[in-house]
This record gives C-alpha cells, structure tokens and sequence, in this order.
C-alpha cells in the first residue's frame, strides 16, 4: 500500500494502519524511532522543527492503530549540533533499542554518528545534513537524507553570484566545519571552472568568537564585490553587522545554515538584502500548506528551518517501515528506493546513494525582515 497520494494524505495513512500481520524485524511491543539533533543551544532553531515534524507525523500514525498494530515510539536526543556529543547521542538511542533515526541535523554530527548506526545496521535518514560525502562516499550506505548536498547548493549560489549579479571578485570565508568549509571548497571550484571572477580571499573563522572584525577587514581589503560564507546563522549575523558597520557595499551570500529566521532576528537590520540559498519554496504545495497547519494548531507557530524535509523524512521512514513489515535495513532501502512518497516537498524517492529525487535549492533575499524567494 502506498502511504501517501496526492492530497489524500490523512485517508492514506489510515488505510496504512489497518494490517495487523506481524512484523518479523519489529520484535519490541513498539517501533521505536530515533530522532536525534541539535535541540538546545544557539542552533536549536535547525532540530526542533524537526522534532514536532516527526511527533506530528507519529502522532497520526499511533492515532489510528499505528503500523500493523504497533505503536510508534519515539526516542529524542539533543546532540547540539557538536560531533562529540553526537557520538554520546548515537550510542544511548542504539543502547534504547532505537530501529531507525531521524536526523543528525548538521552534517559534522551526522558524519560522527553514522559508523555506530552502521554498526548496529540501522537506516537514518537526515532532512537537513548536506555534506556531500555522506552519501557520495558510498561509506554510509546506510543514510538517506530529503534535502539535496551542497555541491548543488553551492552551485546555485556561485551561478547566482556570477551570472545574476555579475560579480567577478569573490571572497569565501568559511567556519571550518564539514558543513561550511566543505560548501566554501565547492564554491571555490565552481569559481575557477567558471573562468568568469577570481577567488580573492579564502579563510575560516572560529565559531563562537565575539569579533569578526579581521576578517571582515580581509574581505575590505580584498575589495571583494561579494562574498560567499559556508556556515552557520551565529557567525553569519555578525559577520554581516561588522560589514554593515564598516560601511562596506559587499554583498553577502550564504547557504540554507543562515536561511533561518534567527538569522534575521539576530542581525537585525543588517540583515536586510543579505542572500541565502535554502530548500526550493514548496508553499503551494497542498501538503505543505496541511502540515504548516498541524504545527500551527499542535504547538501555536509557524514552523522553521527544515520543518517540511523532516515531516518528509518522516512520511518516508514510516511507509518504508509499513511497505517493508520490517525496520531490517534492506528492506527499508529497497522500498525508499523503488517507490515515490507524496510530501510537503513534493513526490520523492532516493536514488542508489540515498539522496532524495526531487528536491533542490533556490537564492532568497531578506527584504523587509524575511527570506523571499528570487525567481
């Protein structure tokens, strides 16, 4: 039974809940369902949507019997978007009899916990870690992830930055992690290639330092006409307010880690006209419209970055699980890779290294105190 159709997303999960043949994988009296990231800190803003993504998906689930008579459980671990700690976070939700994961968030994280899930042969699917190597690798063959890797992200910024705006000096700073720096060498490629601007400045910073000011001072004296910063909205907020403060008419581009609106509160209005690639606007999509809905009533907000790629993931997982009769690693693959889910992001499947098909990034500017998709 396919989980979801078209625009009949509640009808299909209860006609998914009706089987009652047990499930040889699924031994405990519930299936159990990690869902791990970063949700305290200063980057809680990337994992708590995807925690309420993934209770309000379950909790439709469990309402109507949950699957083949199973009730789903799920177990939440904070890792802070720090690779240390995701290890720790891995290793209890493995230890609690965890089946699948939802998660990590960042891709720094991801990459840390992924061999211990690979040990205990459990699926994860991610919705928002985009290091290319997660799945180009072929390391981890046991990750999926709905959002697409920052190669195509840091693409779409660098054909932006050249061919829309026409720069041809580029800065790229970065914030040394896997996520940012990996994103930043990418751009740095796709520059040279193009053979259209120079690469004036390549540096990371330290995350968490309270002044950016050298750097910026770098990008200045570089005479930079934009740069391009693989990392995070901490660092991004100030670096744009040291630019705005020095006066400086460079343009900032960045990546789906600043898409968020606490990059906007943060910031201020200095953050008016900055540039983000994020996940393509899917607004008009009758599932995203319904899912925005359900955050709406269950928790009083809208919600924020990568809410619609985890109830995505979490769609997947659980008509995986359901198709499947298992949470048995090979089962699960084979049905996220032959069959199609309908999702807030549109109908999707994976392709033989885990990454979704289906989705990709568009450029937003802030205009007026939020991301606006530029078409």
């Amino acid at each position: 039974m396919k989980l979801i159709q078209s625009g009949k997303m509640v009808a299909a999960m209860a006609l998914m809940l009706t089987f009652s043949a047990p499930i040889p994988a699924m031994s405990g009296d519930t299936i159990k369902i990690g869902v791990a990231g970063a949700h305290s800190g200063d980057l809680a803003t990337y994992g708590l949507p995807t925690v309420n993504a993934a209770k309000l998906v379950v909790d439709q689930v469990n309402a109507k019997g949950g699957i083949k008579g199973k009730k789903i459980e799920l177990l939440i671990e904070d890792d802070v978007c720090k690779p240390e700690v995701a290890t720790n976070s891995a290793t209890k939700l493995v230890s609690q009899g965890a089946e699948v994961i939802i998660g990590h968030i960042c891709s720094g994280p991801t990459k840390a916990a992924l061999p211990i899930y690979k040990n205990a042969n459990i699926l994860v699917i991610s919705p928002s870690s985009t290091s290319p190597d997660l799945t180009y690798s072929g390391e981890y063959p046991n990750f999926f992830r709905t959002i697409a890797p920052d190669d195509t992200q840091a693409k779409v910024d660098v054909e932006f930055a050249l061919n829309k705006l026409g720069f041809t000096k580029i800065a790229l700073v970065h914030d040394k992690g896997d996520y940012g720096k990996g994103l930043a060498e990418f751009a740095k490629s796709f520059i040279e290639k193009s053979g259209k601007a120079q690469v004036v400045l390549f540096e990371g910073v330290t995350p968490g330092a309270v002044d950016y000011s050298a750097i910026v001072q770098k990008i200045k004296q570089k005479d930079a006409q934009a740069v391009i910063f693989g990392g995070y909205h901490p660092e991004a907020s100030k670096i744009v307010s040291m630019m705005k403060k020095k006066r400086m008419t460079t343009a900032f581009i960045s990546d789906d880690g600043v898409k968020v609106d606490t990059f906007i509160s943060v910031a201020g209005a200095d953050a008016e006209g900055a540039y983000a690639s994020g996940p393509m606007d899917t607004t008009k999509n009758p599932l995203s419209i319904q899912a925005k809905d359900e955050h709406k009533k269950a928790f009083g907000t809208d919600p924020g970055s990568f809410f619609e790629n985890a109830y995505a993931a979490t769609l997947a997982l659980v008509n995986a699980i359901d198709k499947a009769g298992s949470t048995d690693l090979a089962a699960l693959k084979k049905v996220l890779q032959t069959e199609k889910v309908d999702t807030p992001l549109g109908s999707i499947s994976f392709n033989e290294k885990g990454d979704a098909i289906g989705v990709g990034f568009s450029v937003y500017q802030v205009k007026d105190g939020k991301f606006i998709e530029l078409k």
